[in-house]
């Protein structure tokens, strides 16, 4: 059996990978989502162990400790981590795997995992960027000062990915990023053991 193939998608707030993700993942092209642990507070609508593993400070660095987790930052002031054992098992199981995480974990992973594809969502202006962050209504006018701020910086890092999705369009950029997980499964090098079996004598 094939290894999966682990995808990272990163993107600054408000560009709507969680959207994107979620629609993406509704569709049967073999990708599931790996869910990441936080300390950060459940937002309205979010589900402990769907949306995140939602974990207290303490109980974060225990993880820290145990070597459970594939990387961890703190970011904004909170901790995010990809628990390893759920990453490492769908890959294992020929699963195609999906991580939601900002860019200092998305470069942790491409060196523990070198074959990693990386996906950037661009927004598609930066005024659209702050329009989508005040309709949400969720941060008062300095955090959607500092999350500005912060997207100018991640933004700065699209460039060491390996596909860049822009999301002016909703339905398009759910259909591109799907276009990419396709093309990636039908590269010869990921099919080489197929073709190596058809080819014995």
């Amino acid at each position: 059996m094939a290894k999966g193939i682990l995808f990272v998608v990163s993107a600054p707030a408000g560009c709507g990978k969680d959207t994107i993700l979620e629609q993406a993942l509704s569709r049967d092209i073999n990708l599931h989502y790996s869910v990441s642990a936080t300390t950060r507070a459940m937002r309205p609508g979010e589900t402990d162990g769907v949306s995140y593993h939602f974990k207290t400070r303490d109980q974060f660095e225990q993880m820290i400790a145990r070597n459970e987790l594939l990387e961890h930052t703190e970011y904004c002031g909170n901790y995010y981590g990809t628990p390893r054992r759920a990453v490492e098992e769908m890959l294992e199981n020929g699963k195609n795997a999906v991580l939601k995480i900002e860019i200092e974990g998305a470069a942790n992973i491409k060196k523990l995992f070198p074959e990693a594809v990386l996906i950037f969502i661009l927004p598609p202006s930066m005024e659209e960027l702050e329009r989508r962050l005040r309709k949400r209504g969720t941060e008062d006018e300095p955090t959607i000062q500092k999350r500005l701020e912060q997207a100018k910086t991640e933004l700065s890092f699209a460039k060491n990915y390996d596909y860049a999705i822009t999301n002016g369009d909703l339905e398009k950029a759910v259909d591109d990023l799907v276009a990419v997980i396709t093309a990636e499964s039908f590269k010869v090098s990921r099919n080489a053991d197929l073709i190596e079996r058809l080819t014995a004598k």
